[in-house]
């Protein structure tokens, strides 16, 4: 029975960077939030720039999945340019 509790947990979805569909635990899967208007979080322009967000934005705004490869390529790009982590 415990594996069909696990198996209960688990959803298929599109991941926001690469769009590649991957199945995920909703509980532990890393997410960003996305204003559908833009497609970016909120408070990001296009040219990747910050600005405040406003409370429009962010109450549009739903969390959206991140997969392994992507949260991996981000955290090698990070070292990349941050060898020191700062």
């Amino acid at each position: 029975m415990g594996g069909m509790a696990d198996e209960d947990t688990t959803e298929t979805g599109r991941c926001i960077s690469c769009k590649r569909t991957f199945r995920y635990d909703p509980r532990t899967v890393e997410t960003v939030l996305i204003d559908p208007q833009s497609g970016l979080p909120p408070g990001l322009t296009v040219l990747g720039t910050l600005r405040p967000a406003t409370p429009e934005a962010v109450a549009r705004s739903a969390e959206q999945p991140v997969c392994p490869d992507c949260l991996e390529r981000a955290r090698k790009f990070d070292q990349a340019w941050n060898p020191l982590g700062g």
